[in-house]
Order: structure tokens, then sequence, then C-alpha cells
């Protein structure tokens, strides 16, 4: 269910804003009845009519993106850069990025046009685990990446328990692949949190989300999610274990 107002500006007809002074001036249908009560519901089922003309419903659409290194997570840019919506000119949903992947970050992304949906999972209350492949210059020693798992003070705070793997070691270039998964969403986190130990992330990828991975996907490909996948995730959210 959601907010009429919001069913009407996500169909294109009115600012939200417009959207409310419809509805207050009765020009707003719900079932062939006049609504003018800004709190109404409605759900899919739901005949929604503005002036008499019934309005066209987005059909909800989910999608798993590989973004690229070099892409910035949203739908516009004042620069002109690449940003992820420009890889799904063939959707005709408007679709936006469900959190955000730093531009010079890798790896999985989820896109949506269900605000309910996108809302659901960036809430701070439902600890998404994410996990990250990072490749490192230098190699920490262990007791570092101890200090990252019991969580480590940042500037914005001290950052939750996370769970910290070394993958593998280059003494020879001297490199370090680290896997981290944490459950917030702070800006640039994984960045900063190495960096808080004295370790430059060379290269950053995100792996995985929740119980979602790219498997079968290159940089730059997507696919829809399935249903059992977006029910699976906004279950998880609903009972909050998604960890």
């Amino acid at each position: 269910m959601e907010r009429l107002q919001k069913v009407i500006a996500q169909a294109g007809i009115a600012s939200r804003r417009k959207a409310e002074e419809l509805i207050v001036e009765g020009k707003v249908k719900v079932n062939g009845k006049i609504v003018k009560e800004l709190g109404t519901k409605v759900g899919a089922s739901d005949r929604v009519e503005v002036g008499g003309v019934p309005i066209e419903r987005e059909r909800k659409v989910y999608y798993l993106f590989y973004k690229p290194r070099g892409v910035i997570s949203a739908v516009s840019d004042d620069k002109q850069r690449k940003v992820v919506t420009d890889f799904f000119p063939f959707v005709e949903q408007r679709i936006f990025p469900i959190g955000r992947l730093d531009y010079d970050t890798s790896g999985l992304l989820l896109l949506t046009n269900d605000g309910e949906f996108a809302n659901l999972l960036t809430h701070p209350r439902y600890q998404i685990d994410k996990t990250y492949v990072a490749r490192l210059n230098g190699i920490p020693q262990r007791y570092l990446l101890k200090r990252l798992a019991e969580g480590i003070q940042l500037e914005d705070g001290k950052t939750a328990p996370a769970k910290v793997k070394e993958l593998s070691i280059d003494k020879r270039k001297q490199r370090a692949l680290i896997e981290i998964t944490i459950h917030e969403g702070r800006n640039r986190q994984v960045r900063r949190m190495f960096e808080a130990i004295g370790f430059e992330v060379q290269k950053l990828k995100r792996e995985r989300y929740a119980f979602l991975n790219l498997t079968g996907l290159n940089a730059g490909e997507f696919r829809e999610l399935t249903t059992h996948e977006v029910k699976r995730l906004r279950t998880m959210a609903e009972t909050g274990s998604l960890r």
C-alpha cells in the first residue's frame, strides 16, 4: 500500500505537492469515489482517476547490477559523468539505485522503482550484510585485522563489529586481498576503515549483498531479481534478519 499522492506523482501526473492539492480539491477518485483525505493509501488493484482520467501505474521492477568502476551511483550527474541508469536504456520504468557504491568501487548494486522496498532495505535497523573484497597496498598484520573486526574509531564514530578474512598475500608486490563484511552504510566506510589502520585500498569490489552475489554477470551487466528473491529480501527485512 502506498500513499495516494505518491502514486499520482509516480505516474507522472503531477509533483507530490500538486497531487496533494488535487486530492484536497476533490479531483481524485479511488474505485469511483472522490477521496479528499491526504493519508489515504491505495494498493495495486485500486483504480485511481485524476480529473476523470485513469492513471497508469508503473510495474514494480527490481534489478541486480554489476556496477563497473568509474560510474556514479545516481540517475544523473551535473558533471556529465556516466551514471548507473545509463546501463538500462531499454527499461521504461524510472529506476534508481538502492544505496550507493563509490565512484571507484565496483560490484553488486540493486536498482528499483519501488520506493517502499528501497526504504526498507536502507533503514539502519535492518542490518544487511554487505561483503567486499579489498586489494591493499601493503600487508596488514593479524592484530590490525582484528581491530577492524572488533570495530574501529572513525571521525564519525566507532564502526560496528565486522567479519574480516585474509584471502591472499603477495609478499613480492607487497599486496594483500582482504574480504570484509559490514552491515553499516557510511560514506566510503570500507576505505576509511583500512585507512584507519594505515593501508590504502587500491581496488574495492562489493561481492555480496545479503544472500545475493554476482554469479553469471560481467561488469556493466544486470539481471532482474526473481519474485522469490524480492519476497525473501522483503521478508528478511520485515523480520529484521537480513544478516
